[in-house]
């Protein structure tokens, strides 16, 4: 089983990036796939989840608005656009996939290794 993320890096405030995450070695389309942020010496943080099917999607309030959740289930890949970058969205982003409903869920049977994203000027 693999998750490899990629697409991060240094922007400016104000910028955008896509991240990728491109799954290997599971039924990607069974399972809820979503995005969590960790900052230095801060706790986890659900970004943004979509269901298996890529019909529902849940986003935290801080990212609502500027950050885009989707999947291509044929690719076997989740996506993360994020607009209007904060320098407090810089974290490390991790992939997860759950077999699991709930869009809440911290929870996940695979974790990709990260991709930092760094917001500066």
């Amino acid at each position: 089983v693999q998750l490899v993320e990629s697409g991060g890096g240094l922007v400016q405030p104000g910028g955008s990036l896509r991240l990728a995450c491109a799954a290997s070695g599971f039924t990607f389309s069974s399972y809820l796939m979503s995005w969590n942020r960790q900052a230095p010496g801060k706790e986890r943080e659900l970004v943004a989840s979509i269901s298996s099917g890529g019909v529902r999607t849940n986003y935290a309030d801080s990212v609502k608005g500027r950050f885009t959740i989707s999947r291509d289930n044929a690719k076997n890949t989740v996506y993360l656009q994020m607009d209007s970058l904060k320098p407090e969205d810089t974290a490390v982003y991790y992939c997860n996939a759950a077999r699991s409903r709930n869009l809440y869920t911290m929870a996940y049977d695979y974790r990709g290794q990260g991709t930092q994203v760094t917001v500066s000027s």
